[in-house]
């Protein structure tokens, strides 16, 4: 949890999820549940949970990117999100991206008023999908 709350952070203020923590959680979560010393997910489900998290904002981002023309997700994100699937098992990602999502639409449109910002401005998603993961990682517990 500390690992996703330092992100959080580091997200909140440079709008960037550097790999050297991501990547190595994203390992650790393959290693501790292949290994069976987490026992947080079964092999398989971990690994399908690290492809479809990571795939599944990178495909957004590709369609949201042919639309528009420009990233509307980081693959930070995407690497955060493939991370927590690795973790904590394919089958609990939707609730991660419904608690990210649900909460990122409220923290990001309070932030907003709260610095007096239009609803344009970009707002770090990870911080969101780290809560979403930290709910979901207690809630299973």
């Amino acid at each position: 949890m500390i690992t996703l709350l330092v992100l959080s952070w580091i997200d909140y203020k440079t709008f960037r999820l550097p790999d050297s923590i991501t990547l190595p959680l994203l390992s650790y979560g393959l290693i501790g549940n292949g290994f069976g010393f987490l026992h947080w997910a079964s092999w398989d489900s971990a690994i399908l949970g690290a492809i479809f998290g990571w795939s599944s904002l990178y495909g957004l981002n590709a369609l949201y990117k042919k639309i528009k023309g420009i990233n509307g997700v980081g693959m930070g994100d995407a690497k955060l999100l493939g991370a927590l699937g690795a973790l904590l098992g394919w089958q609990l990602l939707p609730y991660i991206i419904l608690i990210a999502s649900l909460s990122g639409l409220l923290g990001g449109y309070l932030l907003l008023k709260i610095q007096h910002k239009d609803l344009h401005q970009a707002i770090p998603f990870g911080p969101f999908i780290s809560l979403g993961g930290i709910i979901t990682l207690l809630w299973m517990i």
